[in-house]
């Protein structure tokens, strides 16, 4: 069960400080593992060496190489290990295609992929750690769940059932302050989606940090007497399909929001569900078809189109395609 925060304000702890945290109390399950890439020698950019004190042999640092990472813990995997492997998103994913799909997917691992600084979210270290693609590629590999916490409670919960459940994984997460949507006794269900805000003109479905500007964009059509509703569609495969189909039904016109490119993405998943199902306008916000840059998060938000005013706007073109109208 959800509880949705009545008014929303900056967490009190980096994501990157709640996933260290909680890796460490999964973590008093012998058969939990973590594997870093190299970075800073640190725990998704939390310093590790008390958490390695606490849990001897549990945690692995395998260099700066993220493919064979890939290989160790789906190798650990096989004799009974429970695997969490953190890198940046673009190095977790693009470097590691071959890994992930032969010795993890096709070999039914059971690991989880964390990928840290997903889009915009890398920032100033700019285009080559940019991933607009991740969950592009990441969507065609067969038997892999994807994930996009919005906050930290979310990010928890989905660790510790994660620990319970078997399979592949990946896990897009920011390093940085999120905005907090969840009260902290929130429970999630892997595959439903969680609507945050009713609505019946349109419907915004969010993943990740795009789920704040979601609700600020509902805030902003509200004042103009349009009620957008808001989901959170955390999980973007297997996506919650039925949720699509009814916000389509009910509202009869969607917008999608992601942190991501608007190609193969969460809004083309979103428009193979309607084209397929039952057909209604859908316009999505996303980046469209380029590369990253260098700067900070606000700029790179405005930069490719990702802010509240840009859901806004196409929430309004997708309420006037309502009646057949490009």
């Amino acid at each position: 069960m959800i509880k949705v925060m009545e008014q929303f304000e900056a967490e009190k702890e980096t994501m990157a400080s709640a996933y260290s945290s909680q890796m460490d109390k999964l973590m008093e399950n012998k058969d939990v593992m973590e594997l870093e890439a190299d970075l800073g020698v640190c725990l998704m950019g939390t310093d590790m060496k008390d958490i390695a004190k606490r849990h001897p042999g549990q945690l692995i640092n395998c260099g700066i190489q993220e493919a064979n990472m890939v290989g160790v813990a789906c190798g650990l995997s096989a004799v009974g290990k429970i695997p969490f492997l953190h890198s940046f998103a673009p190095f977790i994913t693009r470097r590691t295609n071959d890994q992930i799909f032969i010795s993890g997917c096709y070999s039914g691992a059971n690991i989880r992929l964390v990928g840290s600084d997903p889009g915009v979210m890398a920032a100033y270290n700019g285009g080559t750690h940019m991933p607009f693609e991740d969950v592009a590629v990441l969507r065609a590999f067969p038997q892999l769940t994807i994930l996009e916490p919005a906050d930290n409670t979310m990010l928890k919960n989905l660790m510790r059932q994660l620990v319970e459940e078997k399979g592949m994984f990946y896990i897009r997460t920011a390093r940085k302050t999120m905005t907090k949507i969840y009260k902290d006794d929130s429970i999630f269900t892997i595959g439903k989606a969680n609507i945050l805000r009713e609505g019946t003109d349109v419907t915004i479905l969010a993943a990740g940090i795009m789920v704040a500007e979601a609700l600020k964009a509902a805030e902003i059509l509200y004042k103009e007497k349009i009620a957008a509703r808001v989901v959170d569609m955390f999980t973007i495969k297997p996506i919650d399909q039925s949720m699509v189909l009814d916000c389509a039904k009910e509202t009869g016109a969607l917008v999608t929001a992601e942190n991501h490119n608007v190609i193969n993405g969460l809004g083309s998943a979103v428009c193979e569900i309607t084209g397929e199902a039952y057909p209604v306008p859908v316009e999505r916000v996303g980046v469209q078809d380029c590369f990253g840059e260098v700067g900070d998060i606000e700029y790179l938000m405005q930069r490719f189109g990702l802010t509240a005013k840009d859901i806004a706007k196409k929430a309004r073109r997708a309420i006037a395609r309502k009646g057949g109208c490009a």
